[in-house]
């Protein structure tokens, strides 16, 4: 990653639930404008992971620290960063417009300030059109994009997103990776994004964390994954998946 200056440090953070060790010393820098996945099977912690980066959960132990300042106690609302749900999320009685100010209304901030802020991010992401518009006339991208606006308009540090694609099929997927990618670069926007989904992580991410059972099995970029995988959990859940899936494409032309 070069000279980036590190956003965020997550040090030594470990997660009990009753007897079970959830999640162990797990250790990560994550760099100003970067697009790192953290990329496991089902109950590898990943979720605990994002829930306490958000201040949802708390860790048994361990520190958490954004622009070198510690926020491993500090509310949500108070750790300037903005999340992306499974489901987006969205209220589906409010039109676009008012999903992305829903936020700022909250914050009693003036009315021409938050119309002054939505206009400029509903231009950027290109939702001029489904401005009035409710959710369930909108497709899976705009509506992706709405998720995405309603958390840029925040001005957020960081940006989490918890499986966004996860229900939608190949084609929505492939078409929205595209997109989000797109806005990252836009935005120069540091984005951490938590997936099962091997080609997802591969195909929009600088850098890949993969996790198991609690633990941080290799953190590399997608490259050095796949060509130096460092544990056999690694080269079976990362390389041999994508090796197989190759050959069942290259099978079925």
């Amino acid at each position: 990653m070069g000279e980036k200056e590190i956003k965020l440090q997550i040090k030594d953070i470990s997660r009990r639930f009753d007897n079970k060790l959830v999640l162990d010393k797990i250790n990560l820098e994550v760099y100003d404008g970067e697009f790192l996945s953290i990329l496991g099977s089902s109950g590898c912690g990943k979720t605990t992971l994002l829930r306490i980066l958000v201040g949802i959960d708390k860790p048994n132990s361990g520190q958490i620290l954004l622009n070198n300042v510690d926020i491993t106690s500090t509310h949500p609302s108070q750790r300037k960063m903005g999340i992306v749900f499974q489901n987006y999320a969205l209220f589906p009685n409010m039109t676009v417009y008012n999903n992305i100010a829903y936020a700022l209304k909250c914050k009693k901030m003036p009315k021409e300030e938050i119309k002054e802020k939505v206009s400029e991010i509903i231009k950027i992401v290109g939702l001029e059109e489904t401005i009035n518009q409710k959710p369930v006339h909108l497709s899976g991208g705009q509506q992706q994009r709405v998720a995405i606006a309603r958390t840029l308009v925040l001005n957020p540090d960081i940006i989490l997103f918890d499986e966004p694609m996860s229900a939608l099929d190949a084609d929505i997927r492939m078409s929205l990776r595209k997109e989000l990618k797109d806005i990252q670069k836009k935005f120069n926007m540091t984005m951490i994004y938590i997936t099962h989904d091997q080609e997802e992580a591969f195909s929009m991410s600088d850098r890949i964390m993969v996790m198991k059972d609690g633990k941080t099995e290799q953190i590399d970029t997608p490259y050095e994954l796949y060509h130096h995988p460092k544990t056999d959990f690694v080269k079976k859940f990362v390389v041999n998946h994508l090796d197989e899936k190759m050959k069942s494409i290259q099978e079925s032309i």
